[in-house]
């Protein structure tokens, strides 16, 4: 079991969660060994846990309840996607929880059902349990039908039937009984289909096999010589975040942990945002993770290839369903702090930058030869269609990479994806050896930066701003220079660089902005940013303040060593969807910057 130094669970609070999954399903945990969130059977459906949002009542879990419980662990089984829980009782009497989602090889193709396991075994002492069992459906509704066979338990109130196969007696978990646990016991959660082998002994095996398959996938990974545990995590975190049929890979496993207590800030983030493309696929890149890697940028340029109208900023797991935006009455919240959404609005907005996003991501098909589907002339082709677009609107207001409600503006970070997608067209067209159109994207690319640098610069401010003709900062300019549209060095992002550290920094973390948006003044700030703003002081020479910063942030992971979106500058406590994927791909992103290489390690050893 591994555990996580620093601020850690203290300052994660209330979302001290773990992940399983095994990239079709997906479960968080608490250090309690409590399923507290599932949505079965894939990512975006319905939350057969939903306790998570369920603020106090009663519903929407699977737990083990130790009987006069006082210490409790929890952590990761090195290098995989397994949590252990150890519950220990004023006795000193102790049972072990093993949780995990099986994915392996069998039958020569890969085996990970919409399933969960859960394996309960006693270490110590004369330990009593009681087994709760308690699914949601139709988001919040405890279940309505419950039947029990021969050894399962059948689930129903929704579109979905879950099953629970077990070695357990039925009649305890039914009652919810307190008995003395003198064996090891098996859960095995999923689709209402018969399990056809002996339970204790498959769930051992799916149990050694997972282990294996996923440390098998750790090494194949190339992580840095330094912080090789944050890496790994991150890495093992931004798998699970893929959804393996269709390539996708979300921007959370949640919906409606707000970003800050009673903001309404409260979004669904179980979907795929093509910005995102940019930010994982570089970071899956670093890792040498090309499975993954490929099978994201197949997804999205699948998408851009499909779509002969404007792309959307934000598709579903399988990219042709609806995202429209609901409200789950159901359930009152995280905390209590509604509303809890279901979709997401964002799919309805202008933001320009999504062009870039994706030229971007398929940029590595016309570079990167360990990729499957080489480019070629006739998916530039395609990709044109998507440049047309970007030197069309790069300098026409949307809403913007925040994805403001209320207003639109010529957004920096927008108008500089609109020039990555040129600028990135012409490189390609130059790689293929297509002469007139390497000078026919190198002009709109031309004349979209020279716009950008004239008019998102503000002398009274001295720095670049986050949209045209305004002063307020934003930062998503750090970025600027990492997507190419100005050097690092360069005086203007220099004094940029300054004014963010002066103005958005708070007791080291970095909010994105600090001006008013659509729901007041934002509170917490947001973790991303912090990787972008460490990354820009190493990019400009300050390299030792960046690895403070970043030996610092990793502090706040929390008892799993993950991140969710946001954290409150003065308590450190986490808030926003979590796993946030955004924040897995910075850690990894910064740590192999900042890295000391490994040749540079044992010369000073």
């Amino acid at each position: 079991m591994t555990e996580v130094d620093g601020h850690g669970g203290q300052a994660a609070g209330h979302l001290d969660l773990g992940l399983i999954g095994n990239g079709r399903t997906a479960a968080l945990l608490d250090t309690k060994g409590r399923i507290v969130w599932w949505c079965f059977p894939r990512f975006d459906a319905d939350p057969i846990f939903s306790r998570l949002l369920a603020a106090d009542e009663e519903k929407g879990f699977c737990d083990v309840v130790l009987d006069r419980m006082v210490e409790s662990r929890s952590g990761y089984v090195a290098n995989t996607a397994i949590i252990e829980t150890i519950l220990t009782d004023e006795r000193g009497a102790s049972i072990k929880i093993t949780d995990f989602a099986p994915r392996f090889e069998r039958f020569e193709r890969g085996f990970h059902p919409a399933q969960i396991v859960r394996r309960i075994e006693p270490l110590s002492g004369v330990p009593r349990i009681a087994i709760r069992v308690r699914p949601t459906f139709g988001y919040g509704k405890p279940f309505t039908e419950r039947v029990l066979g021969s050894n399962h338990i059948r689930y129903g109130g929704g579109t979905e039937t879950v099953r629970l196969t077990t070695d357990a007696p039925l009649s305890y978990i039914a009652n919810e009984t307190t008995f003395v646990l003198t064996r090891p016991l098996t859960l095995i959660l999923g689709s209402d289909e018969p399990f056809q082998s002996a339970i204790d002994t498959s769930a051992r095996e799916f149990q050694d096999r997972t282990a294996d398959w996923w440390r098998r996938w750790v090494r194949s990974l190339a992580i840095p010589y330094e912080w090789q545990d944050v890496v790994i995590r991150s890495a093992i975190t931004l798998k699970l975040c893929a959804f393996e049929e269709t390539g996708a890979i979300i921007a959370a496993h949640t919906t409606s942990i707000p970003e800050s207590p009673g903001s309404v800030r409260n979004w669904d983030y179980r979907y795929c945002w093509l910005r995102d493309a940019y930010f994982v696929v570089q970071a899956l890149n670093r890792l040498g993770a090309t499975n993954t890697m490929t099978a994201f940028i197949n997804y999205i340029t699948s998408i851009a290839v499909d779509e002969d109208g404007p792309i959307k900023p934000v598709y579903g797991i399988v990219h042709d369903e609806p995202l429209d935006e609901r409200y789950a009455p159901d359930l009152e919240g995280f905390e209590g702090h509604g509303p809890v959404r279901v979709g997401n609005q964002a799919v309805e907005q202008i933001q320009h930058d999504v062009y870039g996003s994706v030229v971007l991501a398929a940029a590595h098909m016309f570079i990167d030869q360990r990729l499957d589907w080489v480019g070629d002339e006739s998916l530039f082709q395609r990709l044109e269609k998507l440049g047309k677009r970007a030197a069309r609107f790069a300098l026409e207001p949307d809403a913007g990479i925040w994805e403001y409600r209320g207003r639109q503006r010529i957004h920096t970070h927008s108008a500089a994806l609109c020039w990555v997608a040129c600028d990135r067209l012409s490189q390609i067209a130059e790689r293929l050896g297509i002469t007139d159109r390497i000078n026919y994207w190198r002009t709109r690319a031309d004349t979209i930066r020279d716009a950008i640098l004239e008019r998102a610069w503000n002398p009274e401010r001295g720095a670049i701003v986050g949209a045209f003709d305004h002063d307020d900062l934003d930062a998503s300019v750090l970025l600027l220079p990492e997507l190419g549209l100005i050097e690092a060095n360069d005086p203007r992002f220099l004094a940029t660089v300054d004014a963010i550290g002066r103005e958005l920094v708070r007791n080291g973390h970095v909010m994105r902005y600090t001006a008013e948006d659509d729901f007041g003044l934002p509170e917490n700030a947001f973790l991303v940013c912090r990787f972008w703003y460490l990354d820009a002081l190493a990019a400009t020479g300050r390299r030792d303040e960046a690895r403070a910063m970043f030996e610092d942030v990793i502090g706040y992971r929390n008892t799993f060593g993950i991140l969710s979106e946001d954290i409150h500058p003065q308590t450190g406590a986490l808030w926003g969807n979590l796993p946030q994927t955004y924040s897995m791909a910075g850690l990894i992103s910064s740590a192999t910057r900042l890295s000391r290489s490994w040749e540079d390690a044992w010369s000073r050893a």
